[in-house]
């Protein structure tokens, strides 16, 4: 698998950037080449070209469905991280996330 790029996008910043790095530590842990970019939900259209996956703040799920909308077109998958593995910065089950959208592509 050649490595993917994730973005997970989050209001303010903060709590997405641990987030992205335990899913980086797990995908290491696990050998899997996993590049994920923690960005403010204002600069997903930077990114459109050059991600495989978008990960959703549960903060967010109101604009779930702009979102989705948006990356539709490029063929990228999106979902809401669920609060449980958000709340707990759950690299290990936020890598399982990702890995079953890339799987539905």
């Amino acid at each position: 698998m050649t490595e993917k790029n994730i973005l997970l996008i989050c209001g303010g910043g903060a709590s997405s950037g641990f987030m992205a790095q335990n899913i980086r530590k797990a995908a290491k842990k696990r050998n899997i080449e996993l590049n994920v970019m923690a960005r403010s939900e204002s600069e997903v259209d930077e990114y459109l070209n050059e991600i495989n996956a978008l990960l959703i703040g549960p903060h967010l799920q109101y604009m779930e469905e702009d979102l989705k909308s948006k990356v539709k077109p490029y063929n990228i998958p999106a979902v809401v991280i669920p609060q449980t593995i958000y709340g707990l910065l759950d690299g290990n089950k936020g890598l399982d996330l990702i890995l079953e959208l890339l799987d539905e592509k």
